[in-house]
């Protein structure tokens, strides 16, 4: 980058940064009448990025990704509410992956995402993890050598995802965060959902057997 453009872009995006280390930053907006959460993951070393949820407010979603170098758009899943930019993404000139069960619920996409496959973002690594359970289709996505998870929908501070919703199984989700995500993630990942604050993988594991008792 040309040293004046970016320090114009760390000003202009400082107010969305959310998370950073050496490698890379994580920023984060909340859009729409859901306050979903949006995030971009931006390797520092070559300037790529992808974008988590083209979820609403498409002029805000454009900006942010320009100004970060966004490649592509990655879904979590398909509910209405992660998808409103989607149409105005895609006729931007950015390809929108999401998985072949939830592509159905989408006006259009690219690129079919499939379990345990790596993305690459510049020099960072991210893998898909597919999670159904709130969508048969619900992606979840970890950072390689990060204790970073972008869980969207399926897990949250307090419990997984709402499973009530067509597609929503709550005996599949159970399997999906037990098996999937506290089986093989460290205690120190940080949470990131796709509505509200973060948690860890450490908080939320202890409390798996009081989930399946409340069924909820």
């Amino acid at each position: 980058s040309v040293p004046g453009r970016e320090t114009q872009r760390m000003a202009e995006t400082s107010s969305t940064l959310h998370h950073a280390d050496s490698d890379l930053e994580i920023h984060k907006v909340v859009v729409g009448p859901f306050d979903n959460n949006v995030f971009v993951l931006r390797c520092r070393h070559t300037g790529d990025s992808v974008l988590l949820d083209a979820a609403n407010e498409h002029e805000q979603l454009l900006e942010l990704a320009s100004s970060l170098g966004v490649r592509r758009v990655l879904e979590t899943h398909g509910h209405w509410d992660h998808i409103q930019a989607v149409t105005e993404m895609r006729d931007a000139g950015y390809s929108v992956a999401v998985t072949a069960a939830d592509a159905g619920m989408l006006p259009s996409y690219d690129e079919i995402l499939e379990h345990d496959t790596v993305i690459p973002v510049g020099d960072l690594r991210l893998r898909t993890i597919h999670t159904p359970g709130h969508t048969p289709g619900s992606m979840c996505f970890v950072v390689e050598g990060k204790p970073l998870l972008f869980s969207g929908d399926t897990l949250f501070p307090g419990g997984p995802g709402n499973t009530s919703l067509e597609g929503g199984d709550f005996g599949t989700i159970i399997e999906s965060v037990d098996r999937l995500l506290f089986a093989h993630l460290s205690p120190d990942t940080i949470v990131m959902p796709g509505h509200g604050l973060d948690t860890t993988i450490g908080d939320e594991s202890p409390s798996l057997q009081e989930w399946i008792d409340r069924g909820w």
